[in-house]
């Protein structure tokens, strides 16, 4: 625990380390207010004993878990020099990311803070930026591919990321404009009972597009980049028969899409432009008999040249802790299920 008066002695077969905090960063932006990453730490290391006195640091336990813990706080000082905080999720994720390159699960050279100190896009007094080693990998292919699919269950960013690396791409002037794009498919409700004209019908398929937006940008400015053309939201079938030249597009809950409306999408892109598609395969809202256009796709354009896949899973979700559980839980059902 913190603040101990001495570190045990290490017994046979264990290994102790000790380091020290410069003294420029103050121990509570290092342990957490209330020592808050201190116990994530602890609670992910329980086999080790860690003590803090000053601003000396020890780890005593098995060699894997001193070398890993040890590794963990050169990761949390890289992430402190540059001026961000470290938080308690910041630090959980870190962990999941030396582990699993531990396990030989994620090749390359990512560490944890080069992933979590990415800056996407700033705006509005906060960073957007990846927080998983995939979302920063999703990121990257971005940045290399003209076409990127990412496929993966909802919260793990898949939309949001993108529409940061649109307004990202408009504000540098890569592009001239963004478009963002929906099928409109009836999930349990249908367009003709809901109210008003064909605008505010399919609006409610378009909100979460609306929500993003007003995240990045100054909502005062949205209107009029929209009513310029620089910022277009519109339903799929507005894009028949178009080419969209010098523009971010993404096309969103892409699972709904048919395997011809998927092909006419791809078949839209123009010079100068980028498409990236989002979609999550096990939420397929087509009525019975129809074959999602994003499953399909995966079997036809695997390793064709400047078209990557990227596929995120329940470690990378990053809303409430509770929905990657239940992502999971989801999947074993099915998969328990045959389905």
């Amino acid at each position: 625990m913190t603040q101990t008066p001495a570190a045990k002695t290490p017994v046979s077969g264990q290994a102790r380390a000790q380091w020290t905090v410069p003294a420029k960063h103050p121990m509570v932006t290092v342990l957490g207010s209330g020592d808050t990453l201190l116990r994530a730490i602890e609670k992910a290391f329980p086999a080790a004993d860690i003590h803090v006195r000053g601003n000396e640091i020890s780890a005593t336990g098995s060699a894997a878990d001193v070398a890993m813990v040890q590794r963990l706080f050169d990761e949390m000082m890289l992430v402190l020099r540059t001026g961000q905080p470290m938080t308690e999720d910041a630090v959980e994720r870190s962990i999941a990311m030396l582990r699993a390159s531990e396990n030989g699960g994620a090749d390359g050279p990512e560490t944890p803070a080069e992933v979590l100190t990415q800056n996407i896009l700033s705006s509005r007094g906060r960073t957007i930026r990846p927080k998983t080693l995939n979302q920063k990998r999703y990121v990257d292919a971005i940045d290399k591919h003209t076409i990127v699919f990412g496929i993966g269950p909802a919260g793990t960013g898949k939309t949001y990321l993108a529409m940061a690396k649109a307004v990202q791409a408009l504000q540098s002037k890569q592009v001239t404009r963004i478009i963002l794009t929906r099928p409109a498919v009836e999930a349990g409700e249908r367009l003709g009972f809901l109210p008003g004209t064909l605008y505010e019908k399919i609006d409610p398929y378009l909100r979460p597009l609306y929500d993003a937006l007003h995240d990045m940008l100054d909502p005062d400015s949205i209107p009029r980049l929209m009513a310029a053309g620089t910022i277009e939201v519109a339903p799929l079938a507005y894009m028949r028969g178009r080419t969209l030249n010098d523009a971010f597009i993404i096309l969103d809950e892409a699972q709904n899409t048919s395997t011809e409306q998927m092909k006419m999408f791809l078949t839209r892109l123009g010079f100068d432009s980028k498409i990236v598609i989002t979609g999550d395969i096990t939420q397929v809202d087509l009525p019975g008999g129809t074959k999602s256009g994003l499953r399909q796709v995966q079997d036809i354009l695997d390793g064709v040249d400047d078209i990557h896949f990227s596929r995120l899973t329940s470690q990378d979700v990053v809303r409430h802790k509770l929905v990657g559980r239940i992502v999971d839980a989801y999947e074993q059902y099915d998969s328990d299920n045959g389905k």
